[in-house]
């Protein structure tokens, strides 16, 4: 491939998730060198002759220093201020805003000035946000394309049950998927700042939710849509059913996104979960991890291509 000194790949992690800044020389000197969510998914696409950038995240939106959690992260070689650093576990647009600020940032600084956007769970979400942020602030940024991995474009089922909206039937007696919902709502409960309420298909979808604000946005940007099918029950509801731990394959896939919304769009289906802390906690190889899986790399690295 002709690399584009002026184009580089962006990976957004999600809700939750904490993570480095990272560019193509510098990462997070101990631990995964950009996180748990976008390590392999970088070092992949830098081997296949991308410029890889990823965007960093922390709870509660200061600075990106050190995840202590499960594969964690600590001493990145660029920090990175609370300004251009997501809030994880924050409102959508908010994280938009922060997102547009590291875009612009990485504009400034290295010279990009077309981005393909890969957001992982809500850094989908958050990439379609500062997608929408751009262009209230007539940038003249350009997204190229944008991949979403398990992202829930109709909301997660552990969103709907925590506000409310579906009870623990909706498992239909699965005991991992109902240890799943009670662990998600108790996580929603004690760290949600506004992220856990609005990762819901009522507010996503739902009419005149936030789906249909953002009509227009994508007209002119290829997006590419990934879910996984790990979890699979042949009477399950499909609010939950296929799954991949945290985001059915109904939401991940936009299933019932309108067109005026997603009007390009492609879609690719693996048998994997959410990501590596669903593989650990179901004992389950990383590359079950939809952000570790060859084959979601392989089908991103040709996405990419053609972009």
């Amino acid at each position: 491939m002709t690399l584009d000194a002026t184009r580089a790949v962006v990976i957004v992690s999600g809700g939750a998730a904490l993570s480095p800044f990272t560019t193509p020389d510098a990462i997070a000197n101990q631990g995964m060198a950009a996180g748990s969510t976008d390590t392999y998914l970088r070092q992949g696409l830098l081997d296949a002759g991308f410029t890889v950038f990823t965007s960093p995240a922390s709870m509660g939106g200061g600075p990106a220093l050190e995840d202590t959690g499960f594969s964690g992260f600590s001493d990145p070689a660029i920090t990175l201020p609370a300004e251009l650093t997501v809030n994880c576990v924050g409102p959508i647009d908010d994280a938009g805003q922060r997102l547009a600020n590291f875009l612009e940032y990485v504009n400034e600084t290295f010279g990009i000035t077309t981005f393909d956007l890969i957001g992982h769970s809500m850094g989908g979400l958050f990439s379609r946000a500062s997608i929408h942020e751009l262009a209230r602030r007539n940038s003249s940024l350009a997204v190229g394309s944008l991949a979403t991995i398990g992202t829930p474009w109709q909301g997660s089922f552990a969103g709907d049950y925590s506000s409310g909206d579906v009870s623990i039937e909706l498992a239909d007696g699965d005991p991992v998927s109902e240890e799943i919902l009670r662990q998600a709502k108790a996580l929603f409960d004690e760290a949600s700042e506004g992220a856990g309420e609005q990762v819901t298909d009522a507010f996503l979808n739902g009419t005149n939710g936030w789906n249909q604000r953002h009509v227009g946005m994508l007209d002119d940007i290829d997006v590419l849509l990934i879910g996984g099918d790990y979890l699979k029950r042949a009477s399950g509801d499909p609010r939950m059913w296929p799954h991949d731990g945290l985001v059915s394959l109904s939401s991940a896939l936009a299933q019932d996104v309108s067109p005026a919304v997603l009007p390009r769009r492609e879609e690719a289906t693996f048998a994997g979960v959410h990501s590596i802390y669903f593989a650990d906690a179901l004992d389950l190889a990383w590359d079950k991890g939809l952000t570790w899986d060859p084959l979601v790399l392989e089908r991103l690295v040709g996405h990419l291509g053609t972009a």
